[in-house]
């Protein structure tokens, strides 16, 4: 159903939000807006409420529904699309050739049509911290989450850099590392903060022979990922 055949009252009481925001010439400028027909657009995996996105572009609207975003302030980079999940507090833009799917125990995931290793996928838990200055010094949480959390024991751990930025007063730690098993080898970024009683961690990568073709675009990815207030 198109927006324009609502009232601006009643599509501000309807939008979904978990919205797609696909790159134009303007973030605010030639988008085309959907509504879902009926409940059954919104779907829950067992023991993990994940709501699939529904593709949204907003203009003016979504200005208004989510003012405080960053993503609304500036220019979405070419060939990215904006995901932005103003429920769950956290937005970050993926490639946009690549479709969303389900992956056990993360709120939102995207991959490439083909090479499906080659993915984002972002999850979180909840805290009682505040901010990722609260789990340690960067160079201890980057060490024991790649050795000890996201690799396995058949798995050689390495870690190549390590960033710490801040951006509105929001601290995130962003790190590349690479997972090499006997017979495959995978090389990734994490971006990891916590906020709104949660513990984020978004992680985008991709099979290491095709890493230095991939690496610079999926870095931005990595370097996208914001908190948002909720």
């Amino acid at each position: 159903m198109a927006v324009s055949s609502l009232s601006m009252s009643l599509a501000s009481s309807t939008l979904p939000k978990k919205l797609n925001v696909p790159n134009n010439q303007s973030s605010s400028t030639r988008v085309t807006a959907f509504l879902p027909q009926n409940s059954r657009d919104i779907t829950h995996d067992e023991g993990n409420c994940k709501r699939r996105p529904i593709l949204l572009g907003v203009g003016a609207l979504a200005l208004s529904l989510f003012p405080a975003s960053p993503l609304f302030a500036e220019e979405i980079p070419q060939n990215y699309t904006a995901f932005v999940d103003a429920e769950d507090g956290y937005s970050y833009y993926y490639p946009s050739d690549w479709r969303d799917f389900d992956f056990r125990g993360h709120d939102s995931a995207f991959k490439d049509r083909y090479l499906q290793l080659q993915n984002v996928r972002l999850s979180f838990i909840p805290t009682v911290k505040k901010d990722v200055h609260d789990l340690g010094p960067m160079e201890e949480v980057v060490s024991h989450l790649v050795k000890h959390v996201y690799s396995a024991p058949t798995q050689l751990p390495t870690v190549f850099d390590m960033q710490e930025r801040t951006i509105d007063g929001k601290n995130y730690y962003t790190f590349e590392y690479v997972l090499t098993s006997p017979n495959f080898s995978r090389a990734a970024f994490a971006t990891i903060a916590v906020g709104n009683g949660r513990y984020y961690t978004l992680i985008v990568g991709a099979n290491e022979r095709r890493w230095r073709r991939v690496r610079n675009q999926l870095k931005v990815v990595a370097d996208s990922f914001r908190l948002l207030d909720i």
